[in-house]
């Protein structure tokens, strides 16, 4: 492909972006023979030993065909209807699931935070945790849910999971990641995935492909084994366990496979960053987000965007305020993509 592809051109998500070779390589290499149906296969027992040996630890895997199922049917696993999640306002089980939690835990609320760069304040948290406990007009809290990386591009250090987290286990919450980006914040961290996740007190991970090189395939990573039973009965419930379970495990264990999944996520944030210092200094032009991470959220002229527009570029624009744009980079960008973005904005900025 060229840079000017129109598939290339595309910055709305990287869910734009197509699937990595070798998760395709994979798909057909799984369509050979016959297989036991409902995940009794052994290309999924072999993910799931592939996630277990990633996590350093006994866990549970359930393969999901989207984000949206994953976080509902695992925060529906952790909390009671009467119960609450906590979540940072801007959160994607906020904003962008059109009540699909609240489906799956039959009304569970959700109480939202605030927080800089869409990361939950501390001292928020330390009072929502207690709000309400005990009186039974009100929703117990009983779920922080926490992601990573944020809907506007940030990660969450090390040091600030570790207070959220010690904050949420000492009032007795559960902990939810909701990892649609998981990969990035790991590229970006340098850390283990058993750091980021279950060594915090993270109960359950929404484990994002996806937008990573996958084509159809997230899944619920559960670190507590007392929660399995009831997670299979949602997970069929939900419509989730599929027939032909080995394509998504064979989508699966191809991502996690000779690091697949951190050099995608590696790459797409060094081509973000690469967007970013190149458009720092155009006159017109403001970066507001923390960088880190694929994501860019900028401010750009109604001209700018019209004109980019124009060329064929494609990113959400005024959706959160008037003027500002979100650029989201996939791993299937490359150097002259970003180049030729970033030659159009200094032009016609």
């Amino acid at each position: 492909m060229t840079p000017t592809d129109p598939i290339l051109r595309a910055y709305m998500s990287d869910n734009a972006a197509g699937a990595s070779p070798q998760i395709l390589e994979a798909l057909v290499a799984a369509s050979v023979g016959p297989a036991g149906p409902y995940g009794n296969d052994a290309l999924t027992a072999q993910m799931r030993a592939t996630m277990a040996e990633t996590f350093e630890c006994e866990l549970d895997v359930f393969a999901v065909g989207t984000g949206s199922a994953a976080n509902g049917i695992g925060l529906a696993a952790l909390t009671r209807p009467w119960g609450s999640v906590l979540a940072h306002a801007d959160s994607h089980i906020q904003n962008d699931e059109a009540g699909a939690p609240e489906f799956f835990t039959d009304g569970s609320k959700i109480v939202l935070l605030g927080g800089a760069h869409s990361k939950i304040d501390p001292e928020e948290l330390r009072v929502a945790v207690n709000a309400g406990r005990g009186d039974v007009h009100s929703v117990q809290p009983s779920v922080l849910s926490i992601t990573q990386v944020t809907e506007t591009g940030s990660v969450y250090s090390m040091d600030e999971l570790r207070v959220l987290t010690a904050i949420a286990r000492e009032a007795g919450l559960r902990i939810h990641m909701d990892g649609a980006r998981f990969a990035n914040a790991l590229a970006t961290l340098d850390v283990s995935p058993a750091e980021m996740t279950w060594k915090l007190g993270v109960d359950m991970l929404s484990f994002g492909a996806t937008k990573n090189g996958a084509l159809t395939a997230d899944a619920i990573v559960c670190f507590d084994s007392s929660l399995a039973t009831e997670l299979s009965f949602r997970h069929k419930r939900g419509g989730q366990l599929t027939s032909k379970m080995r394509f998504q495990a064979a989508q699966l264990d191809a991502y996690l496979a000779h690091d697949l999944w951190l050099d995608n996520a590696r790459h797409a944030n060094a081509m973000a960053a690469r967007l970013r210092e190149g458009i720092a200094d155009v006159a017109g032009v403001t970066v507001t987000n923390e960088p880190g991470s694929n994501i860019l959220f900028a401010i750009f002229s109604e001209e700018l965007t019209t004109a980019l527009f124009e060329r064929g570029f494609g990113f959400y624009a005024n959706r959160w305020e008037r003027g500002v744009v979100r650029i989201v980079v996939s791993f299937a960008h490359q150097a002259a993509d970003i180049d030729e973005f970033v030659a159009a904005v200094r032009e016609l900025a």
